[in-house]
């Protein structure tokens, strides 16, 4: 059976980011609005964004916001009381620009830092239907 890799997914965790940025719901929402249309991707819904308040000693509350894509879906989570941001560009293309990606969210956030890790997923998907 011949295979192909399904699609990509870029997780970031951004360090030291402007408090007030990643306070700042309409942000999440028009980085959301923008993102997928600057990835060439198209957007099956408007974002949503939700204030999650906070839950234990470890998350002390923000911003949590989602696009659903076509390709899949972008998601961010911010953490102002810890100047943190949590972000998930997943798609079923292959050749996603990470580096502009990347580069684009430390611009908004104004990230002092970012871990990234890349994951290609499905990397034995079927080319055709086996069922």
């Amino acid at each position: 059976m011949e295979t192909v890799n399904f699609g990509e997914h870029l997780t970031l965790d951004g360090y030291r980011g402007d408090a007030s940025k990643l306070n700042d719901k309409k942000l999440v929402e028009d980085i959301l609005n923008e993102l997928p249309t600057l990835l060439e991707m198209k957007k099956l819904a408007k974002p949503v964004v939700y204030f999650a308040p906070e839950n234990d000693k470890k998350d002390p509350g923000g911003w949590s916001g989602f696009v659903v894509i076509a390709e899949s879906h972008i998601s961010l989570h911010t953490f102002p009381g810890r100047r943190f941001l949590s972000a998930d560009v997943y798609t079923c293309r292959n050749g996603m620009d990470v580096d502009f990606v990347i580069k684009y969210l430390k611009e908004k956030f104004l990230l002092e830092d970012v871990e990234t890790n890349f994951i290609k997923r499905g990397t034995r998907y079927p080319i055709r239907n086996i069922a």
